[in-house]
């Protein structure tokens, strides 16, 4: 456990406990740890070092079927801040679905996830990382200038403490190093990155490697085309597919199932993607970017098959949305200020048979899309409208790239004809291999 980290529980407790003699009937207290610090360069020099530490506490009490929540800073004293919390429960309207978790929910053991790296990771190792992958970019032909580089270096970690009786902690480190780039001159420029994260230092990507490949990414850009009009195959690398499994992780939030916020709302049980598609959440992965021995309530959470070939399977629940939904917390409760939402955890598509050079081929014409822009996704009717960028496929291979032109389909039709190709990166808290969709309409010229 990270240095002074017992102090935060100590702290908890002792809300708890203060809540407890100001008069509430169940109360929980969370401290968030954050310790970072960054290094910001550019064409060889260090622009910027930040660091910045952090301990937010917060106290949620209920009162009967009242509730309310306060947040200060450690050193507040508890008896004061409990005696606001339950004065302020005590005039809050009635709230029918927030609670504790059930005791009988409460993680009773903590998986070892391997999440703190004790490396002892300097400013001056960070300056050196950023340096080299910067250097490596700049290295490729046709790179013409930096957009700058960084490294950073971080912990952050959890504590609660419920009136139940739970008391647990977790901390993880986070390490990273990225570059961006730009290619070509004047009005023929280009830019792109890349990047790696990991939660141990030693783990990260070769600093060498992301910089040459933030370069050619940068270079393969250039001279983009415009295209009319038309219906063709879409494939999506990667970085866009791990979006578009994002776009899924908000429509089966129980929360905006809640809202009847969700295009998928009334598909509980239902197909609502190929039987291609199986996606699984798993927060028990060791070293996963998103692991975590329980919830922000205290459940353990388990591994969920959430779409098996392509039949909605769950929700993400906590307790207060799964009692607004009248189903059980599956332990995918998340602290969000001083309230508790739902979220996924380390969620990930299950690869396919294709290789994506094998996919490219078997669809000879079509457009692979290697980034989208615009705020075009509308979660209630499952729209979809991306600005895109990429590369134009002929004769199953990449011909020239593409720019200025706008996808579109609905989700809904997406989930359904997709098909997941053999790439998949476990390497991301939102993991999706290579996906074909068969048709969307391109708009250009």
């Amino acid at each position: 456990m990270p240095e002074n980290a017992q102090s935060l529980i100590d702290h908890a407790a002792a809300l708890v406990e203060a809540a407890k003699r100001a008069g509430a009937d169940a109360s929980d207290a969370v401290a968030v740890r954050q310790r970072s610090t960054s290094i910001q360069v550019r064409n060889g020099k260090v622009e910027g070092t930040d660091a910045s530490e952090a301990d937010d506490m917060s106290l949620r009490v209920f009162v009967g079927k009242k509730v309310a929540s306060v947040s200060a800073a450690t050193s507040s004293n508890p008896d004061m801040l409990a005696e606001r919390a339950v004065a302020m429960a005590r005039v809050s309207p009635d709230d029918a679905f927030n609670a504790l978790a059930d005791a009988n929910k409460l993680a009773t053991d903590f998986a070892d996830l391997d999440l703190y790296d004790k490396t002892g990771v300097t400013a001056e190792m960070l300056s050196k990382d950023a340096l080299e992958a910067e250097t490596a970019a700049l290295d490729v032909a046709g790179v013409s200038r930096s957009s700058g580089a960084g490294a950073s270096a971080g912990v952050g970690g959890l504590v609660l403490v419920t009136s139940h009786g739970f008391q647990g902690s977790y901390f993880g480190t986070r390490f990273g190093c990225s570059v961006s780039v730009v290619a070509g001159e004047g009005t023929a420029m280009e830019r792109d990155y890349d990047y790696s994260s990991r939660i141990y230092y030693n783990d990260l990507d070769s600093r060498f490697d992301i910089g040459k490949s933030a370069g050619d990414r940068a270079v393969k850009r250039l001279n983009p085309r415009k295209m009319p009009t038309q219906s063709v195959p879409i494939i999506f690398d990667p970085r866009v597919s791990r979006g578009i499994l994002g776009h899924l992780n908000g429509a089966i939030n129980g929360a905006s199932v809640a809202r009847k916020s969700s295009f998928l709302q009334e598909k509980m049980g239902k197909q609502i993607a190929s039987e291609k598609i199986t996606v699984i959440d798993d927060p028990n992965i060791v070293r996963g970017q998103a692991s975590r021995p329980f919830d922000g309530e205290g459940v353990r959470g388990e591994k969920l098959t959430m779409v098996e070939n392509g039949v909605l399977q769950h929700w993400y629940l906590s307790t207060s949305i799964g009692n607004e939904l009248g189903l059980p917390t599956n332990g995918r409760g998340a602290r969000g200020g001083t309230s508790v939402g739902a979220s996924s955890t380390n969620v990930w598509m299950q690869p396919g048979d294709q290789t994506p050079d094998e996919m490219l081929k078997a669809i000879g014409t079509g457009f692979y899309v290697t980034e989208v822009f615009g705020q075009g996704v509308n979660m209630v009717t499952g729209e979809y409208s991306r600005g895109a960028s990429g590369f134009w496929i002929e004769n199953g291979e990449i011909a020239f790239p593409v720019s200025e032109v706008t996808i579109a389909s609905n989700l809904k039709d997406m989930f359904m004809t997709m098909v997941p190709a053999n790439d998949l990166d476990r390497n991301y808290s939102t993991s999706a291999p290579t996906i074909l969709v068969p048709e969307m309409t391109l708009a250009g010229n």
